[in-house]
């Protein structure tokens, strides 16, 4: 949709796309009511409430658009038109597919643009956490599974593919989790964590930006999207890995681990940050100022728009008293847009009643305005860019490159050409609805493999592929593990599927911003189910004994969301994390070895959840151990086996630059992921055991040998006189591999 232009005698400056970005949003706000203004702060509507489809299959929008639109003149911002899932109720029944989504926008926005005086267009704003949460989108792996794969490139090209579908359905403005930090695997959430370490965050959100926004300019590019980062700050480090719970970290903890993702992603020039549901240190990030106005604007520099998370605007009327007044704080703290709040709908009042100055409130409308003139919807508000082809490959691409492989004993992968005959077993072997995540829109079938599918397609002719499901996620229904060891018995090879799952059906309950409040059916994990321990349904363990006791060879493949309890008495050991829905494919080719497992764990695996926290980055002291338990994780951060083996020479330095030389000793090509730990010695503070701070991934031949350099950030070790470098390839390898130490004060 072309926007209305004027004549050449009635144009006014902010029409004029020549104009400087800053003349253009003045001109416009000058001529803006205060009514107006507020309605651009507004992000009230659940965007799926704005249209609905007639039986003839055409779309039409609904009286509660055409409320909304009225009450402020126009309409500042539109969440999730394009969403799919249980809590929207929309599906490809009913909801807009990449054939008729840009046609839908393109509805919605000619009535915005036709009922606002000044022709101001709104923002669509949708969730992006890994793929666009629309029908037909495609569907990445989740953030846990980006993190292990520890490969800020290739991420970054799905972040751009991502963008590009959203552009082509005529959507604007990206939400994607990259900030929060996986300090305790309870979490529900944690599958929405690049991992446990903030340098590996770090650069993952800074490919996430560079992949959707593209290169920093005044105006976004036809494929590239503005992108909100979510969530500022520390929603990672909630007391007992409860969702929304209160974060007890003081400043140096805020500091070095939950804030270097977030100023990695202002410094690559993020469009927004969404401020978080928690509190930190008394004060909800939403209220926040001095985290919103004085940490992020002043400190850092961040000239771009904060956005609340859903609804926690009115929560700080348990603070303020009354939601006029939480508006009021909110706004004067830094939010500028709101998401499906009471609150900002009474900032006229807040106004008038002295508890907004109008400077603040038109400083806020300002970065709302620029970021739609920097979209260029003033000029052409429908869809600017073509749906782009390779999803599937990049989707299949990130899921091999996250399969980690724990433990391998006696080479039980990959398949040997001797095998003949292999048994896939367990909950989540066929079928790949279980490996999508959450925030996922429903899969039209066959849209996915499962790794019963990817075994029959890829497994070499003559190899008999026989399935018993064995037992469900949840309960401890047994009657299916019979079948299963049958299976298993008259095998050369079990592969023994388990995990959880992120997985929202109809029947699941609500709450207002869409988390599930209980678990329902299979769900194991997601926004809202949060767990007291860390172990799998228990008939799975069941599965597992019963397998393993066969005496066939077993190797257990885990898809799951967080790090969950398994013990190491199978043959092989791997972890996917959710893969995406063509993760069976990739998995198929890392066990029967068409592909090698270069997935590194983005975030330690503990041997209970009574460990916790069993983080590689704490504090170095010396730890005592348990009396009935070893206090260390079963499986440290980046660890990862392969299928050969590699030899680390001494790491040299040459002031901020590390060079190793690195060869593969083995004889298949592998792939290994040099990292870089510093360990402080001299310091004003008490230090870290270790801290990551430079990786690099080499994929070398057999026999290979080459020379990694890697540079370490020059700001990171300041805060010491003297440091060690260590190089290896796991926290765990670090802790004893040989120092290189450096003195800073040289």
């Amino acid at each position: 949709m072309n926007a209305p232009k004027p004549s050449d005698e009635t144009t006014p400056l902010y029409r004029d796309p020549a104009a400087p970005l800053d003349a253009r949003v003045s001109d416009l706000l000058s001529r803006m009511t205060l009514r107006e203004k507020v309605g651009q702060l507004n992000q009230r509507m659940y965007g799926w409430d704005a249209y609905r489809r007639t039986p003839d299959g055409r779309f039409e929008l609904t009286e509660a658009l055409y409320a909304e639109t009225e009450r402020f003149a126009g309409l500042g911002a539109l969440y999730g038109l394009q969403r799919a899932d249980a809590w929207s109720g929309v599906d490809h029944t009913n909801g807009p597919g990449t054939a008729d989504g840009a046609a839908l926008a393109d509805l919605v926005q000619r009535h915005v643009v036709e009922h606002s005086r000044l022709g101001i267009p709104a923002l669509f704003v949708e969730e992006v956490p890994h793929g666009h949460m629309a029908l037909d989108g495609t569907v990445l792996p989740v953030n846990l599974a980006v993190g292990a794969g520890w490969d800020p490139a290739l991420y970054e090209r799905a972040a751009a593919h991502a963008a590009a579908e959203l552009r082509a359905r005529g959507g604007h403005v990206a939400l994607v989790s990259a900030l929060d930090i996986a300090r305790d695997p309870r979490w529900g959430r944690t599958e929405e964590c690049f991992g446990e370490d903030p340098y590996l965050a770090a650069r993952l959100t800074e490919a996430l930006v560079r992949g959707m926004q593209g290169e920093s300019a005044e105006r976004f590019a036809a494929d590239k999207a503005p992108v909100v980062l979510k969530h500022f700050a520390a929603q990672g480090a909630t007391v007992g890995g409860r969702n929304s719970a209160e974060s007890e970290v003081g400043p140096r903890e805020l500091h070095e681990i939950h804030l270097p993702a977030a100023r990695a992603g202002v410094r690559a020039g993020a469009a927004a940050v969404m401020a978080a549901y928690n509190e930190v240190d008394g004060m909800p990030c939403s209220g926040n100022r001095a985290l919103l106005t004085g940490l992020l604007r002043d400190s850092w520099g961040f000239d771009g728009l904060v956005m609340a998370d859903g609804l926690a605007v009115d929560r700080l009327a348990r603070v303020t008293g009354d939601r006029v007044s939480a508006g009021a704080l909110a706004l004067n703290a830094g939010v500028d847009l709101s998401l499906w709040d009471e609150g900002f709908t009474h900032l006229e009042e807040a106004v008038e009643r002295g508890l907004v100055d109008v400077d603040t409130l038109d400083a806020a409308v300002s970065r709302v305005l620029s970021l739609k003139f920097r979209l260029g919807l003033f000029e052409q508000t429908g869809a600017t860019a073509s749906f782009p082809a390779g999803g599937r490959d990049l989707s299949t691409a990130l899921a091999r490159a996250a399969i980690t492989l724990l433990h391998n004993d006696g080479g039980a992968l990959p398949v040997a050409p001797s095998v003949s005959r292999i048994a896939v077993l367990g909950p989540q072997s066929a079928g790949f609805a279980h490996q999508l995540g959450d925030y996922t829109a429903p899969q039209r079938p066959g849209a996915g493999a499962g790794v019963l599918d990817g075994l029959r397609r890829l497994a070499p002719p003559g190899v008999d592929i026989r399935h018993a499901h064995g037992c469900a996620l949840t309960g401890g229904d047994l009657s299916g593990i019979p079948e299963a060891v049958a299976a298993a018995a008259a095998s050369d090879l079990a592969v023994l599927v388990l995990g959880g799952s992120s997985a929202r059906t109809p029947d699941t309950e609500f709450a207002a911003n869409g988390a599930a409040r209980e678990a329902v059916s299979e769900m194991t994990c997601g926004e809202g189910v949060d767990l007291a321990g860390l172990r799998l349904g228990a008939a799975q363990y069941a599965l597992m004994d019963a397998v393993v006791a066969t005496g066939t060879p077993t190797a257990v493949v885990l898809i799951q969301g967080r790090p969950h309890v398994v013990p190491d008495t199978a043959a092989a050991l791997l972890t996917a994390w959710y893969p995406g829905p063509w993760g069976g494919e990739a998995l198929a080719e890392v066990l029967l070895g068409i592909a090698e497992p270069t997935g590194r764990l983005p975030v330690s695996v503990p041997r209970s959840a009574a460990q916790l926290p069993v983080y590689y980055n704490h504090k170095d002291i010396e730890y005592g151990s348990y009396v009935d338990e070893s206090a260390e994780p079963r499986y440290s951060f980046g660890h990862g086996l392969s299928y050969t083996s590699f030899a680390y020479g001494p790491p040299r330095l040459s002031g901020h630059t590390v060079e190793v030389d690195v060869t593969n000793t083995g004889e298949r090509y592998g792939r290994t992921v040099v990292q870089v730990y510093l360990r402080r010695l001299i310091t004003s503070v008490w230090p870290r055991t270790l801290e990551l701070c430079a990786f690099e991934g080499v994929g070398l031949a057999p026999g290979e040998r080459r020379t990694v350099t890697m540079t370490l950030e020059a700001d990171r070790p300041e805060r010491a006189d003297t440091v060690e470098i260590r190089v290896a390839e796991s926290a765990r390898a670090a802790l004893s591999a040989v120092p290189v130490v450096l003195d800073l004060r040289a």
